[in-house]
């Protein structure tokens, strides 16, 4: 996935691993920005440096965070736990490094978030959060998103707008077991070896979605349309639902799942 940054990959890989940059704020002015906000007047965060400082339980819903710095240094992930993010701003924000377990983030949008960053420990944690009707496209391999609630997402590819069109978003090897996909859209994804262990998949869209040796063992499938889906060896243990699906009879290599 392209982003349009003028920064090279590697001096932003060198930046996350060494911590080199410094925030702008503290977290008590953060705080009372935050504090002083509203609807009418949302705290303008956009493009600041925020990283290494503890952002958990702040209450971020009226907040302009467009291409705001999170990540964290090779000792601190930036810290998000808990944190009120609902319908924030998070487009092309860099989230290397946070972590976001059990925040609230719903129907925020983090449309093309920088997380570059191969250590599994710079990757973005979204254990547990909130992230029902969130619109993300984002580059997210082997990341945590167990237990996390995805309902009425649209994490797919949207045909329509031609620069979403030259992008997916990759959940290769994600963890998503235990996670709530119901109803969400995942056209186009990548998500082979993904697992999906126990997550509730019902009328969840997997148009086009590469699912190769994902595991789906014990998760509820029913109302899910797999149509044209790359479905080889993939694990269909014990998955409820498996008769009411879409699609099956038209995914390819159907043949080769493992029930």
């Amino acid at each position: 996935m392209k982003h349009a940054r003028v920064l090279s990959s590697a001096l932003l890989l060198t930046l996350a691993a060494t911590g080199a940059a410094a925030a702008e704020m503290t977290a008590a002015q953060v705080d009372a920005l935050l504090k002083a906000a509203s609807p009418a007047a949302p705290a303008n965060l956009a493009g600041k440096d925020l990283s290494d400082i503890d952002l958990s339980k702040l209450d971020f819903r009226h907040a302009n965070l467009k291409g705001t710095s999170f990540f964290g240094s090779r000792l601190v992930l930036a810290d998000f736990r808990g944190a009120m993010m609902e319908g924030a701003n998070l487009n092309g924000a860099w989230l290397m490094g946070t972590d976001f377990t059990d925040a609230n983030l719903a129907r925020a949008s983090l449309l093309s978030v920088v997380v570059l960053g191969g250590e599994v420990k710079k990757r973005p944690v979204f254990k547990g959060a909130n992230l029902s009707g969130v619109k993300m496209i984002a580059d997210l391999p082997g990341a945590d998103l167990s237990g996390a609630d995805f309902s009425q997402a649209v994490v797919g590819v949207n045909i329509k707008n031609q620069g979403m069109g030259q992008m997916r978003t990759d959940l290769s090897n994600a963890n998503l077991a235990g996670a709530k996909l119901e109803g969400a859209d995942f056209n186009r994804s990548l998500m082979t070896f993904c697992n999906l262990r126990g997550s509730n998949l019902r009328g969840a869209n997997f148009f086009r979605v590469k699912l190769g040796g994902a595991d789906l063992t014990g998760a509820d499938v029913a109302g899910a349309d797999f149509t044209e889906a790359d479905l080889d060896g993939a694990v269909f243990r014990d998955v409820k639902g498996f008769d009411a699906a879409k699609g099956l009879d038209r995914a390819e290599n159907f043949n080769r799942i493992v029930r």
